[in-house]
C-alpha cells in the first residue's frame, strides 16, 4: 500500500504533462505579444478619465442650453434678424458638440492606453508562469529519469523515498496551480484585447463624427454668409425668399402627390411586422431624446415632435396639398446626430438641393430593413454614410439641417412598405416644377405607414 501515493504522484505528473502540452498549444505562445508602453498608473488613468466625463457632463449642459435657446427662437415669427440669432446660436451649439467629441476622443484614447497595460501586464505574468513551469519540469524530468526500483535501491534509508514522493507531489500541484492560473490569465487577456478591439472602432467612429462636425461648422458659416448676400440684410427681401420658397415647395408637393397616388398598390399587411409591435427605435441620439422629456411645455409630447403622421390640423389648414403628411418632423437642432432606426442596408442617399429651386428633402437617407419596411431620414445637414453600407439600429446616419425646403431646423422621419419603394430621377416620371434632375424614393399612397405605430 505504501507505493500507492509514488504511483498517484506520476500519474498526476502525466495528467498535467499532457495538459500543459494541450494549454501551449491553444495559447501559442509562439505569437509575439504587443509591446506597450505605459507610463502612467492605472489610477492616474481613470483620474484622467473622469476629468473628460466630467468636461463632457458640462458641455451637455451648454448644449442642453443652446437648445432651449434655439427653440425659444423657433417659436417666434420667422424675421431676418431671428434667422441670423439662430445660425449664430447654432454655430455655438455645434462648436460645444465638437468639443464634447474631442473630449471623447481624448478618453478613448485613454481608455486604450488602460488596456494597454493591462494587456502589457498580463503578458508579463504569462511569461512569469512559464519560467516557473520550466524549472518545475527540469526538476520532474530529473525525477522521471530514475526508476521506482533504482530510487530504493539507492536510498540509504526509507524516509528518503517518502522525501521523493512528496517532492514529486508538491511539483506536480504547483504545475497544476500554474495552469489554472495561466488559464485564467488568458480568458482575461482575451477579454483586453476584445475590449481594446471595440475601443479602437469607437476611437475611428468618433474620429469620423468629429470630421463631420466641422462640416457642418463650415456649411454654418457659409449659411448666414449667403443669407445676407441673397436678401442684402432687409427684411423685406428676407419675407419675399420665404414667400417664394414656400410657393415652390406648394407646386412640387402637389405633382409629387398627384403621381404617386396614381401608384397602383394593395397592401399585403402579412409582409410587414403588426402596427404597434414597437419594431423600430428612434431616429435621433439617445441623449437627445433623453432633452425631449424635459420640453413637453414646448412640444406637447416627449419626443420633440412638430408634426405627425396622417391628416393632422396642420394639413388642414392647408399644408401638403392636403394630402396629409407622410411622416413625421422632430424639432432637432441643427446638427442632432440622426441613427438608423433599425439595422439594414443604406439603398441610397441624395441631394434635392444640388437643383436649385427645388425645395424639397434636401439631403436624405433611405435604409431597407429585413423585416419589409423602410425608412427615410431628410433635411439633414451632413450625410455620414454611403449608397451599399450596412447599418446596425443606432447607427450614425448624419446630422439634423434645414435642407430643402424647412421652416427650421428638424428631421422628417417616414415609414414605408419597403417593396413598394423606388428611387427615381423625377424628370424620368414627370416634369416636376424645378425637381425634374433630382432623384428621390417615390412610393404609393397606400405604402407610407404611421411611424408612431413602429416606434
Amino acid at each position: 500500500m505504501k507505493w500507492i501515493p509514488l504511483f498517484k504522484s506520476s500519474v498526476s505528473f502525466i495528467s498535467v504533462f499532457i495538459g500543459l502540452f494541450l494549454f501551449f498549444g491553444i495559447l501559442g505562445f509562439s505569437q509575439t505579444s504587443p509591446t506597450i508602453v505605459f507610463g502612467d498608473t492605472t489610477s492616474d488613468i481613470q483620474e484622467k478619465i473622469a476629468e473628460q466625463s466630467a468636461k463632457i457632463a458640462a458641455l451637455e449642459k451648454e448644449i442642453a442650453q443652446y437648445e432651449s435657446t434655439l427653440y425659444q427662437i423657433a417659436g417666434e415669427k420667422t424675421t431676418l434678424q431671428g434667422e441670423v440669432n439662430r445660425i449664430d446660436v447654432s454655430r455655438k451649439k455645434i462648436g460645444a458638440t465638437i468639443s464634447v467629441t474631442e473630449n471623447k476622443i481624448a478618453s478613448a484614447t485613454l481608455q486604450l492606453k488602460r488596456l494597454g497595460g493591462a494587456i502589457d501586464d498580463k503578458a508579463k505574468r504569462i511569461e512569469t508562469s512559464k519560467k516557473t513551469m520550466e524549472q518545475s519540469f527540469q526538476a520532474l524530468y530529473q525525477i522521471g529519469e530514475t526508476t521506482i526500483v533504482e530510487q530504493l535501491l539507492s536510498a540509504d534509508e526509507m524516509i528518503e523515498v517518502w522525501q521523493e514522493v512528496d517532492r514529486v507531489e508538491q511539483l506536480s500541484n504547483v504545475l497544476r496551480n500554474e495552469v489554472i492560473d495561466l488559464q485564467n490569465t488568458k480568458e482575461s487577456l482575451t477579454v483586453d484585447y476584445s475590449a481594446t478591439e471595440k475601443e479602437k472602432a469607437k476611437l475611428l467612429s468618433l474620429k469620423k463624427q468629429l470630421s463631420d462636425q466641422k462640416i457642418l461648422l463650415d456649411q454654418n458659416r457659409n449659411e448666414q454668409a449667403t443669407l445676407l448676400a441673397q436678401t442684402k440684410n432687409k427684411e423685406s427681401a428676407f419675407q419675399k425668399l420665404l414667400a417664394d420658397k414656400q410657393a415652390a415647395k406648394a407646386q412640387f408637393e402637389k405633382q409629387l402627390n398627384d403621381y404617386e397616388a396614381s401608384l397602383k398598390y394593395t397592401l399585403d399587411p402579412t409582409s410587414i411586422p403588426k402596427a404597434g409591435s414597437g419594431v423600430l427605435s428612434f431616429p435621433l441620439d439617445s441623449a437627445f431624446m433623453l432633452r425631449c422629456r424635459d420640453r413637453t411645455n414646448t412640444f406637447k409630447n416627449i419626443y420633440c415632435l412638430t408634426q405627425y403622421f396622417g391628416n393632422t390640423a396642420f394639413a388642414q389648414s392647408g399644408a401638403y396639398n392636403g394630402k396629409g403628411h407622410n411622416g413625421v418632423d422632430f424639432g432637432a437642432p441643427e446638427g442632432t446626430p440622426i441613427v438608423s432606426a433599425l439595422g439594414g442596408v443604406v439603398v441610397d442617399t441624395g441631394n434635392t438641393d444640388l437643383f436649385r429651386g427645388c425645395y424639397s428633402y434636401g439631403k436624405w437617407v433611405y435604409v431597407r430593413h429585413n423585416n419589409g419596411l423602410g425608412t427615410i431620414y431628410a433635411h439633414l445637414s451632413v450625410i455620414s454614410v454611403s449608397k451599399g453600407s450596412t447599418v446596425g439600429t443606432g447607427s450614425l446616419l448624419g446630422y439634423s439641417g434645414k435642407t430643402g425646403y424647412a421652416t427650421g431646423p428638424h428631421l422628417h422621419f417616414s415609414v414605408y412598405v419597403a417593396s413598394a419603394v423606388k428611387i427615381i430621377k423625377l424628370g424620368d416620371v414627370k416634369s416636376i416644377t424645378k425637381c425634374a434632375g433630382a432623384y428621390m424614393p417615390v412610393a404609393p399612397t397606400e405604402a407610407y405607414l404611421n411611424p408612431m405605430k413602429y416606434l
